[in-house]
């Protein structure tokens, strides 16, 4: 076993390994710059409060939860501070919204939707085609507040921008093509139709990782089939989710038909599950509450995704293909390779390049120039890789990380002889969402991306989500997809409609 390390750290108090050929030892290394440690930590203090101050002067941001159109301080005026993962510093105090704000943001949503719902396709494509348009004229902006709280590389925050804002864009375009069907009948006097229709409010629940993209990717969809939406962005960056309520304001979007409150989790989770008016539940905890009011359920719950590296595949293109899908956004993301399986052939010499390619990753703040690799988004965080790598080390094959979802960016690196092997390793999880395929032969290409029991695989390519394409697990990595025109069947409900005694004159 071989474990890479980069970038696991918090308030820039890297924690850094080489990858090693040996699981019992772990090389550290300093973060890459050459000012003292102090001096360090001042110069991105003063960088993100300069950019902080920056974003509050163009008004995108924001503090307050959105309901009804207006924004709202809690009603009990409490707040939560948001955070520097980098520094530890706080960016801003943002209310601290409960189960009462959220009751009248569903109430909110659930009056907007009788109107929303009765536009023309067209109608509202236009008004998420506006909303795409200023996503992307406030793409810097939006970025900087993505690294400001979430902590990712500002290259790469900029290329979530691209990526969340291509959902609302390709929902504008879908907006028009929710076809329904007409159905022969078996009887001469009947005439059978299928509609599509909306289901009504979707209460969005989405995670900090990608603080924009996973909103876009289920508020677009949502809002093209006539569906109205409560958002709860995680407390940890509830800043871009506010800032793109913004521009979805100044998009004409009408009041109610996009809320978003944020706080209390909890508060929040029980009243979008309890409410009758509530349809769509999305997220984690969701799905046993949601039973009560039979609620439609679409879940992405994350995986445990391996990396097969067969002998016969492109040293470079596996190796690219491998950092793409590990060490994005430091390895927080639902899709990141949790276990590379290496075939024994080619097993040394993927090590050694992958070696060299994890020492090349630049480790810093996400405003610092070049910097490939991030914080990690809290402490907690730090502790949860810092004891895998430990349990590794120590244990070997028998180990935490080959069953858990690192979450970080730590790379185990197995050896496997057969492809029957691998993918027997790779299967052998309850989890079922992303997947990896290095292999320049086309045969096994094809037997092992059908023999494997994901609901993406990339083949010669580690970075493979994208708007058109669906996204969604098998297994335990949850229900539905999301993306494309099957992620808009999420939020449709077909209704069939029989039309008797068609022969009468």
């Amino acid at each position: 076993m071989t474990i890479a390390v980069a970038a696991a750290g918090v308030r820039m108090a890297v924690r850094s390994c080489k990858l090693i050929s040996r699981p019992s030892h772990l090389l550290s290394m300093q973060p890459t710059t050459q000012l003292t440690r102090q001096a360090f930590e001042f110069q991105i203090n003063m960088d993100a409060q300069s950019v902080a101050s920056q974003l509050k002067s163009s008004g995108l941001l924001r503090t307050q939860g959105l309901i009804g159109g207006k924004w709202t301080d809690a009603y009990d005026g409490k707040t939560t501070k948001v955070y520097n993962p980098a520094t530890g510093e706080s960016i801003a105090d943002v209310s601290c919204l409960g189960g009462r704000e959220t009751e009248d943001a569903i109430s909110s949503a659930y009056d907007a939707f009788k109107s929303w719902s009765k536009l023309t396709a067209a109608e509202r494509s236009k008004f998420l085609r506006k909303w795409y348009d200023l996503l992307t004229a406030h793409k810097e902006e939006l970025a900087q507040i993505i690294t400001l709280e979430q902590g990712k590389p500002l290259k790469e925050a900029m290329s979530e921008i691209t990526y969340g804002a291509g959902f609302i864009e390709f929902a504008a375009e879908e907006a028009k093509r929710v076809y329904g069907d007409i159905i022969p009948s078996p009887l001469s006097d009947r005439r059978l139709f299928v509609l599509k229709q909306p289901v009504g409010v979707v209460g969005a629940i989405t995670p900090w990782n990608f603080p924009l993209a996973m909103i876009t990717r289920k508020v677009g969809p949502a809002l093209a089939c006539g569906c109205t939406a409560v958002i709860k962005p995680s407390e940890l960056t509830p800043l871009t989710a506010l800032a793109a309520a913004e521009l979805s304001i100044q998009a004409g979007i009408p009041p109610g038909v996009l809320n978003v409150v944020m706080g209390n989790a909890p508060d929040i989770g029980d009243a979008l599950i309890s409410s009758p008016q509530v349809q769509p539940a999305v997220g984690k905890k969701l799905m046993a509450g949601a039973a009560g009011t039979v609620k439609k359920i679409s879940l992405e719950l994350g995986g445990n995704a391996p990396c097969l590296i067969f002998d016969d595949a492109d040293l470079e293109v596996a190796v690219k293909g491998t950092i793409a899908a590990k060490f994005r956004n430091t390895g927080q993301t639902c899709v990141c390779a949790n276990r590379i399986l290496v075939q024994e052939g080619i097993y040394e010499k993927f090590a050694n390049a992958l070696t060299n390619a994890v020492e090349n990753l630049k480790v810093g703040e996400g405003f610092s120039e070049g910097v490939a690799q991030g914080p990690l988004i809290n402490e907690a965080a730090v502790q949860k890789v810092e004891s895998l790598i430990q349990d590794a080390t120590s244990k070997g094959a028998k180990m935490r990380i080959a069953r858990e979802e690192a979450f970080g960016p730590v790379a185990p690196l197995l050896r496997f002889r057969t492809e029957e092997e691998a993918i027997r390793i790779a299967n052998d999880t309850n989890a079922g969402l992303g997947s990896y395929i290095f292999t320049e032969n086309v045969q096994r290409s094809w037997r092992v991306a059908e023999a494997l029991e994901y609901g993406l695989v990339g083949v010669n390519e580690g970075a493979i989500s994208t708007e058109v394409a669906p996204f969604g697990g098998f297994k335990q990595s949850g229900l539905g997809r999301e993306g494309s025109k099957y992620g808009m069947d999420e939020y449709l409900e077909i209704k069939y409609i029989c039309l008797g005694n068609m022969n009468k004159s």
